[in-house]
């Protein structure tokens, strides 16, 4: 069976430099940031103490007060998303009903709510505890409810690989409408864990920054000063369709999707493999699946997240696949600017990669003070780059050893 072309014609963003697409590509490309102190939660005491918020986040303006109180705060981000993607598709909700399904990615789902009643549960007792705890808690809550809320009767799940949890959900969903199943796919990632209980996990991992005096600078991808990366939430939804559904109803095209790539380290729960090879080979398996040369590649946006030991392994796995050509790449971390999204980290990346590409623009990487000289590529440093971006690559890697990678290019007919 021949392979259908799958392609982007829709995109809704909730992210730490803005709601909405508008907001989200202007503060790409001004070199936007969104660190500062925490102010969800008093964080005081904490290791860390800051992160990136979405704090021009407003649910109510858009959701309805007796779904809003159903849906925790990763939920809200998703369905909001989902309401600007189709929107933004053309689409009318009739239209998407019979062959549409919804594939959202997040590593941890609904800790808010889990937090909070567990609170109840302690102060109050058992027989207090909200009868929406379950349904607002569970990992699947915001796909469920983007599909009750636009009637998409497709396919209907949620991915879980931690922060490889969206690039999952985006791979899977590239299968499905690519081998036939369905014409028409809503799928991303969300995220929201700057709560008490999360971040003082990720404080107990040391994975974060202590830049607490300094947090605009402190997410420092690729730097040899680099500590930590800073906690971000938000969440994006694109919309995936196939090539002549678009066609026929007039779409805007961003972007085609053209391959995609996954594998396992196999080697430690938190730590990536140091030299890279299964990192590697997500991005030899994207490319075999898109038809595409290693000469074809112009951007990779990288999963980048400033630790130590991930931006020394992603900058050694790109020089094995790439070799000499690795010096021609654009490679960039959008979690500069937005803080580590987790598992929706891969959606709110290629929204920006699928902007870039329909704009000729290719994100920055900011907070370039002093480069590793163990990562030795491009890194697009400082302020975005006018270029074309004919394929690009967009990585995500994931506690447990998660690598995955797609590939996506400028349509053309």
């Amino acid at each position: 069976m021949s392979r259908r072309r799958v392609v982007i014609t829709g995109i809704g963003v909730a992210t730490p430099i803005g709601v909405g697409v508008p907001r989200f590509w202007n503060g790409i490309l001004e070199s936007r940031q969104g660190a500062g102190p925490i102010s969800l939660f008093d964080a005081t005491d904490f290791r860390t103490s800051i992160a990136m918020e979405v704090d021009d986040f407003n649910p109510s303006a858009t959701i309805e007060r007796k779904v809003l109180k159903l849906l925790d705060r990763y939920a809200q981000f998703a369905v909001v998303c989902s309401d600007e993607a189709i929107e933004d598709s053309g689409f009318s909700d009739p239209s998407l009903r019979e062959n549409a399904g919804v594939i959202i990615g997040s590593g941890i789902g609904g800790i808010s709510e889990i937090e909070e009643q567990h609170s109840v549960l302690c102060d109050r007792g058992h027989d207090r505890v909200s009868p929406f705890l379950i349904p607002k808690l569970m990992l699947n809550a915001g796909a469920g409810h983007i599909a009750i809320r636009h009637g998409l009767r497709g396919p209907n799940f949620s991915t879980a690989s931690a922060c490889a949890s969206a690039q999952h959900a985006l791979g899977v969903a590239w299968k499905e409408i690519a081998l036939g199943e369905v014409d028409v796919i809503l799928t991303g990632g969300s995220e929201a864990t700057i709560t008490p209980l999360a971040i003082a996990g990720f404080c107990q991992l040391k994975a974060m920054s202590t830049r607490n005096d300094e947090p605009e600078t402190a997410m420092r991808p690729f730097q040899k000063s680099r500590d930590g990366f800073v906690m971000g939430e938000g969440g994006a939804i694109l919309i995936f369709e196939e090539l002549e559904h678009a066609r026929r109803r007039g779409a805007r095209i961003y972007c085609e999707v053209l391959g995609f790539g996954m594998t396992d380290d196999a080697h430690h729960i938190t730590a990536p493999l140091p030299d890279g090879s299964m990192a590697a080979e997500s991005m030899r398996a994207a490319l075999k699946s898109a038809g595409k040369d290693l000469t074809d590649v112009t951007y990779i946006n990288a999963h980048g997240t400033s630790t130590p030991l991930n931006d020394i392994m992603e900058s050694r796995a790109i020089r094995a696949v790439f070799g000499s050509h690795a010096d021609k790449l654009m490679v960039s971390s959008t979690k500069s600017q937005i803080g580590h999204l987790l598992g929706a980290s891969g959606a709110a990346e290629l929204a920006a990669v699928a902007m870039g590409i329909a704009n000729n623009v290719v994100p920055a990487t900011i907070n370039q003070v002093d480069p590793d000289p163990e990562c030795d590529l491009d890194y697009v440093p400082g302020e975005p780059r006018e270029s074309v971006i004919d394929v690009a690559l967009s990585n995500s890697f994931g506690f447990g050893g998660h690598n995955a990678c797609l590939c996506v290019g400028r349509f053309k007919d």
